[in-house]
């Protein structure tokens, strides 16, 4: 099977008939998206603790936890509204 990120999966919640099936595929999205998070937090504090190293993972798994964790620190630096500088009253 060749894994082809552009396919869609057809047997998906997308793929439901009837009403409110577009409302169950942006929740299962939803719930992907929130599940990766806590998947990444997993690996975090496996790591942290030494229960397996970065580089036990795939170079691809490597890579792409590499690339979020620099997404999120340019989110959070983007949206921190007081720098260092900035007093707070």
């Amino acid at each position: 099977m060749v894994d082809d990120p552009g396919a869609k999966d057809r047997s998906g919640p997308e793929s439901l008939q009837g009403p409110g099936s577009a409302d169950v595929g942006q929740q299962m999205n939803t719930l992907d998206i929130d599940f990766v998070r806590v998947l990444e937090d997993l690996i975090d504090v496996l790591i942290e603790n030494g229960t397996i190293r970065l580089t036990d993972l795939p170079a691809q798994a490597q890579q792409k936890l590499t690339q979020r964790k620099q997404a999120r620190r340019r989110l959070r630096e983007t949206l921190d509204l007081i720098g260092e500088d900035d007093e707070i009253i």
